[in-house]
């Protein structure tokens, strides 16, 4: 169980049950088990636990017996558990402490329960009151594990050094038939020492980790040399596998080389034959979209079977550098020069390749740039050759801000043009570089002249397009300057309608005092003076709407009743105005008559001695109070009320009451003063 007596021996324990016992079946397992541990731990000596609590008295003392034919010099102490009920005395006469000379043993009957006696609690299994964690069953698996690991491990290891050995010694041809002979073991080395990691990793967990928190348990520890068995085995296998490996990847990369060396041959014949032969033939550019699309598909056919070569390539170049990175020193030379060859050849064709698409798709794109241009400029033109018909400042605005993108994408479409012929330019210039002496001058000529006729041919027709939009970009600014006066002179008026829409609404306070009406006598002015210089600047509008309908000869739709409206909305403006300054003036009057009256000091009474006085502040009282009850009256006839009769009210009202304070000031100066008992 992985438990030990006080003198560090090993416990063996012996359960016997009620069943018949074989001593030989007996025999040979004590025997296994005594051949697991090491020699220094059978020098420790062991203690024998025999389990007698379910068996009988005659079988346990022949257990007792045959311990001293098969482990006398390594048992030291043998523990008999006795049941509840000992056995018959008469039966149990035998006497093992008599015997101890002759068994080589000592030899003692025990009560469970008191076994602690001799042995700790701690290396006792539960079965005897101890708290030692030890599972049989699962002892067994992780033993069975082992010794199909070591069994497996043992026939692996003979096998692959008699493959190893086999392709060390001997002439080229006595290896190849020993690897061919032995190349496979019967068991999968990988499988083989997984296992045997996944078992050292078991042993050691258990070793270090222990069961349930408690005391570590560990049966098949270094003392039964388990963990070092295995790992010894792991190390061999592993050695042995890495030269197994190495004969094998020896032998493959011999196969490999042969067929490299073919494979690189049929690349190389094939590009610098048929490969080079289609690319000798294609020159042209095209001079249209079809053409070059045309001669884009061509080469796409050519590219397209020199592409199942590149393939081919990239695959032996793959090879070659394993190779080369696992290669012996003999066979880097070899590699190396295949390398260099099969590169050199396939990175010309592909550069060829490479060139003759760049040049073709340069050309497409000219091309395309080019039928991009013309109809920029066909639709330009369409615009040009259309008359302005006018109908707002905003759809004018839209289409000259139109047609200077349209101007503008021109522009940007012929910097594109040139830019892409000077490109194509440029490359056909290359071309002569990998024609494999070929002259291709007077192809190119044609190729260049056709670029440089479409490039003069946009400039020309561009230029011309220029011309006609600078006189129609005049004529639409001078629209839009007339929408626009047109526009602001309308804006005008209303912004004049509501200012005389605000003065009848909200200019309706008269003032509580003197002061207060002399305050808003001086706003009313400034706000007079904005609407003036509002109507100001709608009569300048409507005078520039003239000028620019002559300059345009058109007649303007919209100013024709636009200068009757601003005169009607001033006039109104102008009647409302004076009738606002009128009453505030005579509200000015008002206040500081009965201002003056009432806050006149009562010790001189000779200042008030004329009642003309109040009855002209009354008189100016109730005029002021009619002029609140009557509209003003505009030259067509209408009229208008300032503000809300609750507004006009609330002013009357307040008229009223000054006028009542100067009536009260008034009666108080009629009366006659008190005369004093001195007089």
């Amino acid at each position: 169980t992985g438990g030990k007596d006080r003198r560090s021996g090993l416990i063996l324990t012996i359960p016997l049950c009620l069943e018949q016992t074989s001593m030989d079946e007996l025999s040979v397992t004590l025997d296994y088990l005594l051949s697991i541990p090491s020699e220094k731990c059978k020098a420790r000596g062991f203690t024998v636990i025999v389990d007698g609590r379910k068996s009988q008295w005659n079988v346990v003392k022949t257990v007792v017996l045959m311990l001293q034919n098969v482990v006398p010099a390594e048992v030291s102490l043998v523990c008999v558990v006795k049941p509840d009920e000992f056995w018959d005395k008469k039966v149990t006469h035998f006497c093992f402490w008599k015997e101890k000379d002759r068994l080589g043993f000592e030899v003692i009957l025990v009560s469970a329960n008191k076994l602690t006696r001799y042995i700790e609690p701690c290396q006792l299994t539960e079965d005897f009151g101890g708290t030692l964690t030890y599972d049989h069953m699962d002892w067994l698996n992780k033993r069975l594990v082992f010794e199909k690991f070591t069994k497996e491990s043992t026939s692996l290891l003979d096998e692959l050094a008699l493959i190893n050995n086999g392709s060390d010694k001997g002439t080229q041809q006595e290896k190849e038939r020993s690897i061919d002979l032995n190349f496979l073991p019967s068991v999968d080395p990988e499988t083989v020492l997984q296992t045997g990691h996944e078992l050292l990793s078991e042993l050691q967990q258990r070793r270090f980790n222990g069961s349930d928190g408690g005391v570590s348990w560990s049966p098949m520890d270094d003392e039964l040399l388990a963990q070092p068995q295995v790992m010894k085995l792991l190390d061999s296998l592993r050695e042995q596998y890495t030269r197994y490996q190495e004969v094998c990847r020896q032998r493959s990369k011999r196969t490999q080389l042969e067929e490299i060396q073919q494979k690189v041959m049929q690349v190389v014949n094939w590009l610098e034959g048929p490969g080079s032969e289609q690319l000798r033939t294609q020159w042209g550019i095209g001079d249209s979209i079809r053409a070059s699309q045309a001669l884009q598909q061509k080469h796409e056919e050519i590219e397209s079977q020199h592409s199942e070569w590149f393939a081919v390539y990239v695959e032996l170049n793959q090879q070659i550098a394993a190779l080369l990175n696992a290669g012996d020193e003999e066979d880097l030379v070899e590699l190396k020069a295949l390398q260099q060859q099969l590169s050199d050849v396939c990175y010309r064709q592909a550069s060829q390749l490479e060139f003759r698409q760049n040049l073709l798709q340069a050309a497409l794109e000219f091309h395309s740039v080019a039928q991009d241009l013309s109809q920029q400029l066909d639709g330009l033109l369409g615009m040009l050759c259309v008359d302005v018909a006018p109908a707002d400042g905003a759809s004018i605005q839209q289409t000259l801000k139109l047609l200077e993108e349209k101007l503008k994408s021109v522009d940007l479409g012929l910097q594109g043009l040139r830019e892409k012929g000077q490109s194509l330019l440029d490359q056909i210039s290359n071309q002569a570089s990998w024609a494999y002496g070929k002259d291709v001058t007077i192809e190119n000529k044609e190729n260049v002249d056709h670029i440089q006729g479409v490039m003069e041919d946009m400039q020309l027709r561009k230029q011309r397009c220029e011309d006609m939009v600078d006189v129609r970009r005049l004529k639409m600014l001078q629209m839009v300057q007339l929408f626009k006066c047109e526009e602001d002179a309308a804006q005008a008026v209303e912004w004049l309608s509501e200012l005389l829409d605000a003065l009848l609404k909200t200019h309706t306070r008269l003032g509580d005092d003197a002061q207060e009406t002399k305050v808003l006598l001086e706003k009313h002015r400034k706000f007079v003076d904005v609407a003036q210089s509002t109507y100001d600047y709608g009569r300048q509008l409507l005078q520039a709407t003239v000028v620019l309908c002559q300059s345009l000869r058109c007649t303007s739709r919209s100013s024709g009743d636009t200068l009757p409206r601003l005169n009607r909305v001033w006039k109104q403006f102008t009647v409302t105005s004076e009738e606002r300054v009128h009453r505030l003036e005579t509200a000015v009057a008002f206040h500081s008559s009965a201002e003056k009256i009432l806050q006149d000091c009562p010790e001189h009474p000779e200042a008030f001695s004329e009642e003309e006085q109040f009855d002209e502040i009354e008189a100016v009282g109730k005029s002021l109070l009619d002029r609140l009850t009557v509209p003003v009256v505009y030259p067509d006839g209408s009229e208008q009320y300032f503000g809300s009769p609750s507004d006009m009210a609330s002013a009357a009202e307040h008229i009223r009451e000054k006028m009542k304070l100067v009536s009260l000031k008034k009666q108080q100066l009629r009366q006659p003063e008190p005369t004093t008992p001195e007089s």
